[in-house]
């Protein structure tokens, strides 16, 4: 079978294609023929080797992809062959055949469909912890999401929405803003001018909240764009880790700062099942929808890991085998 492996730390072109043994399902463990894979900043913050949790190279990419079950371990009840499945958080999804924990992995709803439970697993629970518990939107909410036509950011303008918040969105083409608003967002900006945008829309307040996916070019007005006691969600760094920060600082307008992760908030096989099964049951009903933005053959991951680098994609990008 054909596999992506990272063969050691650094930029795309350390992604390599190479043939694997097929696999069989140890204890707890599904053996899937895998359908689509969802691509994530995480494939490349692990390809570079940075994070908290960087895999001993060489290693076959990949936390988020669906499938068909074509094997189950002796001890695994829940699932049986030929179980339509997502999972997320179980590295070596770049595969034509994947090896699962059972743990981590959900049965999809018959209404939808395996690319796009692919990709809206693991972007789809992230945007709901970011919406429902990192900072639970209230109506009346003024929250800013960063590159609102990503895929993160596209699912939690939804979810924001749907919760009774109201979306400044960040975004750096025309085409992009027309995506967010299309998702729901009531104001669109660029990275350059979003804080003046927020304090028109309050008067002069400023948000409840800022969802900041992006770091190191945005944090600073980020802070500056929050009303008193409000929450900046610092979840990724898409532009490079922020400075250290003087915690003085946020006494300014008693702001609060939290960095949450899946680990945290998708870690337990409870949360992943109530998270996971919301967002795939929304995404089968349509009140929660996925826009794709490319595909790739599997063979061209390298290609994939660039176009997301760039920042030039809007939605999701999957990998086909």
């Amino acid at each position: 079978m054909r596999s992506v492996e990272v063969a050691a730390f650094g930029a795309s072109d350390v992604l390599r294609v190479v043939e694997r043994p097929e696999p069989s399902a140890g204890p707890g463990e599904l053996v899937v023929d895998v359908v689509a894979i969802g691509v994530n900043y995480m494939d490349v913050y692990q390809r570079q080797g940075v994070g908290a949790f960087r895999p001993h190279p060489p290693f076959v990419a990949g936390n988020e992809g669906a499938g068909i079950v074509r094997a189950v371990g002796p001890d695994v009840a829940e699932f049986t062959t030929g179980d339509r499945v997502a999972w997320m958080g179980a590295i070596g999804a770049y595969s034509e055949v994947a090896v699962v924990p059972a743990e981590r992995t959900l049965h999809v709803p018959r209404a939808l469909g395996l690319d796009i439970a692919a990709g809206i697993l693991l972007q789809g629970v992230t945007a709901h912890y970011l919406a429902t518990s990192a900072l639970a939107i209230a109506p009346g909410d003024v929250a800013v999401v960063h590159a609102a036509a990503g895929g993160v950011g596209r699912l939690l303008t939804q979810l924001v929405v749907q919760r009774g918040g109201t979306v400044v969105a960040t975004t750096s083409t025309s085409q992009k803003a027309q995506l967010a608003q299309e998702a729901g967002a009531h104001m669109t900006a660029g990275y350059g001018d979003f804080g003046s945008a927020v304090f028109e829309l309050t008067a002069g307040r400023g948000a409840s909240v800022v969802y900041d996916g992006i770091g190191a070019a945005t944090f600073e007005e980020s802070l500056a764009a929050l009303a008193p006691r409000g929450t900046l969600v610092a979840y990724g760094s898409t532009s490079g880790p922020v400075p250290p920060l003087d915690v003085q600082r946020l006494a300014a307008k008693s702001l609060y700062l939290t960095r949450p992760t899946l680990a945290h908030y998708a870690g337990s096989r409870a949360d992943l099942v109530a998270r996971g099964s919301e967002v795939m049951g929304s995404a089968a009903d349509g009140s929660l929808r996925l826009h794709v933005g490319a595909r790739y053959r599997l063979e061209d991951a390298a290609r994939a890991h660039d176009a997301l680098e760039s920042r030039s994609t809007v939605g999701k990008i999957l990998l086909l085998p």
